[in-house]
């Protein structure tokens, strides 16, 4: 497997760091490939900018920084206007589609997949899972890991009583991934 390099972007209060920290924890803890995650957000916590890159690889990384990602995983439209640049020609990008717009400005060869995140997050209960539900759909959609590990680095990564409610938004965004991949 070649490096693999991850954005994902969104606002604060949408989870951003925890949906990064938790790809990065599953490819490396349950996996047994090599991670680095780095995150940025703005001085305000919540409704601020927010991003974490992710790298993977079965190989040691040597540099940490993401400059153009072959995957972006996208919660708010700011983040789509700041990063889809970045993308690599043939990259993917993954994105809350009630609340960010492709706008026809991908790279040559990259592909969009779009989950309504937010809304199945709150069918399931709690606005909050959003981002455990582009975990799935990350997971889904990529292959980049398998659900045996995915399932396992939420349950160790979700605060205690909430890990039903976290699998039950994790597997609607990993069912959703795969239907809209074709995987």
């Amino acid at each position: 497997m070649a490096k693999t390099e991850i954005r994902v972007g969104g606002l604060g209060g949408q989870g951003v760091i925890l949906c990064a920290s938790i790809i990065g924890k599953c490819a490396s803890i349950y996996e047994g490939k090599h991670a680095t995650l780095i995150q940025a957000f703005g001085p305000e916590a919540r409704g601020s900018a927010c991003s974490a890159q992710v790298t993977v690889s079965e190989d040691e990384i040597g540099y940490p920084y993401v400059k153009n990602p072959d995957i972006l995983v996208l919660m708010s439209q700011d983040a789509y206007t700041q990063f889809i640049p970045q993308l690599k020609p043939g990259g993917l990008v993954l994105y809350e589609e009630e609340l960010v717009s492709i706008d026809g400005k991908l790279p040559k060869g990259a592909k969009a997949v779009g989950i309504p995140a937010t809304r199945f997050a709150e069918e399931l209960g709690r606005r909050l899972v959003l981002n455990i539900v582009m975990v799935g759909f990350f997971a889904g959609a990529t292959n980049l890991v398998s659900w045996e590990s995915v399932e396992k680095a939420v349950k160790s990564s979700v605060p205690k009583g909430t890990e039903d409610l976290n699998l039950k938004a994790l597997k609607k965004g990993y069912d959703y991934g795969k239907e809209q991949a074709g995987n």
